[in-house]
């Protein structure tokens, strides 16, 4: 309905008027917006002397290009004639009123303002997506405004601040194929030709474990006494639960598996499996070589029966230890030989005697008991024999 605030006249209503082109308008934060309309009125009698916008319906109706708040912002687009369309920039939520445009003549009962107005509606943008969603799935991130924007909308979509893509047909949606965890990461969307960009929103994608790898602390030689750490790195999300098995034994559980004051007992191969409620993984197996020097030395001899003049006899030096051990053999003090066996073929009396053997390696050494050969005369066993036999008889 149009109304006016004095006498129609004598050129009737509908010689009087305010039409516009839109009376909704859905704009966007910061944009720039245009109130086309056209005005008549009787051009015979009478003259234009003001013609402006107004935003409120009180007597006064005051001009909006005088008002600070709008007088940088407000163009005049029309005329004195018919055009009175008008462009507001850097629009926002304060801006959001019933604007009317209202024209006075040079006649006490030319006075008109177009009511209803056009109503003025300003969005900004949010992004809808899931809170979180699954490696492999399709996900639809949604560029949402508060009410459907007048001027066609092109969207534009971007990953953390880097453009995506473009739509040039006006859809507001960014569908993900399959989602991969590369597609994680803040979302944000814009309309082509504008500066406004939407406020991020976080895309979680989750996945099971993938590559486990484990680092072990120090990363040089181990000896037998030091601390050593491995720790398990694993890409997942949510994070994974980790646990460590030792030659598929568990052993312990958590990113960091510690070991103080280590023993030779702790070599060998170590895993850690990387769980989350998407799926497990274990990682390949990494072996821990404890150095230590020789222990549990010992001496055997073969035969082990009594040994007389002549016989061949071994004595062989056994030594746990990390890397193996030298051997040296030594009797009464006096270095004889080296190497784990230590033969004697044709054994003679003056063979007897106390026999060490040394193990050593770059960590130490250490000397074995002692151990006697005590090789038998072949005329005391003769003699012997003979003494028997006489008192047998």
């Amino acid at each position: 309905m149009v109304l006016s605030d004095s006498l129609t006249g004598v050129y009737g209503q509908y010689d009087w008027g305010v039409s516009y082109s839109s009376t909704h308008i859905c704009a966007l934060k910061g944009s720039t917006v245009t109130m086309s309309c056209t005005f008549r009125y009787p051009t015979t009698g009478y003259q234009i002397i003001e013609a402006f916008w107004t935003k409120t319906q009180v007597k006064e109706f005051p001009d909006l290009s005088k008002d600070p708040e709008y007088s940088q912002r407000l163009q005049y687009l029309g005329d004195t004639q018919q055009n009175c369309s008008i462009r507001l920039s850097h629009v926002t939520q304060k801006d959001e009123h019933m604007y009317y445009f209202r024209f006075i003549t040079d006649k006490p009962d030319g006075k008109w303002i177009g009511d209803p107005g056009v109503t003025l509606t300003v969005t900004d943008l949010q992004v809808e997506a899931p809170e979180r969603v699954t490696e492999g799935h399709n996900v639809s991130l949604t560029c949402k405004s508060s009410c459907t924007l007048t001027d066609r909308a092109t969207f534009i979509w971007y990953r953390n601040s880097q453009p995506l893509t473009e739509r040039r047909d006006g859809n507001n949606q960014l569908l993900l194929q399959s989602v991969r965890r590369e597609d994680a990461g803040r979302y944000s969307c814009a309309l082509h030709g504008h500066i406004y960009t939407s406020p991020d929103v976080q895309l979680n994608v989750r996945y099971p474990p993938v590559n486990p790898v484990i680092f072990i602390s120090p990363s040089g030689e181990i000896v037998e006494g030091d601390s050593v750490t491995l720790s398990c790195s694993s890409d997942a999300n949510p994070p994974a639960e980790i646990s460590w098995f030792k030659g598929g034994r568990f052993v312990g559980s958590g990113r960091i598996y510690s070991i103080s004051n280590i023993r030779s007992d702790h070599s060998g191969e170590y895993k850690c499996k990387s769980r989350n409620e998407h799926g497990d993984k274990y990682s390949a197996a990494v072996t821990l070589n404890v150095m230590y020097p020789p222990k549990s030395i010992s001496v055997s001899i073969r035969p082990s029966a009594e040994i007389v003049e002549g016989d061949s006899v071994t004595l062989s030096c056994s030594s746990d230890s990390n890397p193996p051990a030298e051997i040296s053999w030594f009797k009464g003090g006096r270095f004889v030989g080296s190497g784990r066996i230590y033969s004697i073929s044709n054994i003679r009396s003056d063979h007897s005697g106390e026999y060490k053997c040394k193990s050593r390696n770059e960590h130490g050494d250490k000397y074995s008991a002692a151990v006697t050969l005590n090789v038998m005369c072949e005329l005391m066993i003769i003699c012997t024999l003979l003494t028997s036999k006489l008192i047998i008889f």
